[in-house]
Parts: C-alpha cells; sequence; structure tokens
C-alpha cells in the first residue's frame, strides 16, 4: 500500500512568515493546496508538522479531501526531514512505499506526482526522486519502507547523522526526471510573486 505524507513543519526563516499559510492563486494556502495535489492521487494521506495552525488547517480540510487524513505532529526535537522520515515509516509500518512531498513547491502538478508513482510501480525496491535536470530533489519522491531500511535509518541516526543526502548515498536511488519548473522551491520573499501586499501581514502581527 502507499501513503502519501506532506512535509510542513519548517521555520520558513528565509521567507519570513509561515510558507505553508501563504495564499496561492488557485485558492487556499499553500498547505491546503498540497494536500489536495495529493488527495487527488485517491490514496491515504499524512500531514507531517509540528505546528498546530497547519494541524487545525488540515483537519478542517479533511472530509472535503475524500481520503483518509491523518494529522501527525511531530515532536520534539525537530532536526528536519531525515528525522521526519523515520517517524512516517515507523508510524506506518504496513505502507509498503511512503510518497513524500514538502509543502513548498507551489507549483507542483499532479502530473509529476503519477510520474513518480509509475516509476515507483515499476521499481518498488528503488528510492524514485524527482530530478530537476541538474539534481535531487529527494524532499519529492517515492521512499520505500520495509523493516531493514526502518532500522538502517535509525542506525544512521543514532550516530547523530542528518542530512538527507548523506543517507541516500547508501541506498538504491532511481532519479526520476520531473518539469523543473514544478519543482522550484519558495524560500525567500521574492520567489513568490503572487503574494501581494494586500495579502501580507501587519508586520507587528509576523511571526
Amino acid at each position: 500500500m502507499l501513503r502519501s505524507c506532506l512535509l510542513s513543519g519548517g521555520d520558513s526563516r528565509r521567507m519570513g512568515r509561515d510558507k505553508a499559510l501563504l495564499p496561492h492563486p488557485s485558492g487556499g494556502p499553500w498547505l491546503e493546496r498540497g494536500l489536495r495535489r495529493l488527495a487527488s492521487l485517491g490514496r491515504p494521506i499524512t500531514l507531517c508538522s509540528r505546528h498546530s495552525s497547519h494541524l487545525a488547517l488540515a483537519a478542517g480540510l479533511a472530509q472535503p479531501l475524500g481520503v483518509p487524513l491523518d494529522c501527525f505532529e511531530e515532536p520534539p526535537p525537530s532536526r528536519g526531514p531525515l528525522r521526519a522520515l523515520a517517524r512516517l515509516m515507523h508510524r506506518h509500518p504496513d505502507d509498503a512505499i511512503l510518497l513524500l512531498m514538502p509543502v513548498d513547491m507551489p507549483w507542483l502538478e499532479t502530473q509529476s506526482l503519477r510520474q513518480l508513482l509509475e516509476a515507483a510501480d515499476q521499481h518498488p525496491h528503488q528510492f524514485c526522486l524527482a530530478h530537476d535536470g541538474q539534481r535531487l530533489q529527494p524532499l519529492l519522491g517515492a521512499y520505500p519502507n520495509t523493516a531493514t531500511l526502518r532500522r538502517d535509518l535509525e542506525d544512521w541516526l543514532a550516530l547523530d547523522h542528518r542530512r538527507l543526502h548523506g543517507w541516500l548515498d547508501r541506498q538504491p536511488v532511481l532519479p526520476v526526471r520531473l518539469e523543473p519548473s514544478q519543482l522550484r522551491n519558495c524560500n525567500h520573499p521574492h520567489d513568490w510573486p503572487h503574494d501581494g501586499p494586500a495579502a501580507r501581514p501587519d508586520k507587528a502581527a509576523g511571526p
């Protein structure tokens, strides 16, 4: 069984405000758009976040999404996507593949997600990860979830390794070439021209 997982636990320091709650031109915040993109695949979804505002927003969308939604509040300490992946793998041991997607790829379309699923169907024992033609984008990809991999990842984390790329160097990775424009991350205000002044909060009220 495959489960979709939306990663939304970052601090958005470079953006200066919570990226997951930025308004998207298609309607709703980025978080809602990400959940709806994953829901279009018809698979169960887990939202992984340590932000109560994200979890509350997702809970209100659970019924309209039309697929089972698990809102997972990631406990401290927060140590990046590698620790989040380990927690998701242990939370869903019966799901053979976890499709990871970050909340900060607001241009991503469903077809790219389907391409990753097709690659995973054909290569179930490989890490089918998005590639933009220049480098891997490992926060978007289909990850096998086996007991052996869970143990290997825990051993890796126990050595205080935190880089996702470092662990992936030990794994059978299959790059899946996707449309580069859909894989752009938004990390700074100038990366997101759709967020006009009217949508910006008061400086005093900002995070």
